[in-house]
């Protein structure tokens, strides 16, 4: 076999692993769609770790004013 037929079939072969890896890409994205959607649609939200961090320190925060100002009112 001479090195043009043989760098030809090794190309048609690659190609058809590419189609294939081409759809299977398109399924995950079809699915990821899909799923996205599932989550939008049932309300609930998805809040980042920095936010949810945010928001806790603030809450220890307030209740720890909360706390000095009743411990000051007792006194």
């Amino acid at each position: 076999m001479n090195i043009l037929a043989a760098l030809t079939q090794e190309e048609a072969k690659l190609k058809k692993q590419a189609d294939k890896v081409r759809q299977q890409l398109d399924a995950v994205r079809t699915a990821r769609k899909i799923l996205g959607r599932e989550v939008a649609s049932s309300g609930k939200r998805v809040m980042s770790a920095a936010a949810r961090a945010r928001i806790g320190k603030a809450t220890k925060e307030r209740w720890a004013k909360f706390r000095a100002e009743k411990k000051k009112g007792k006194r």
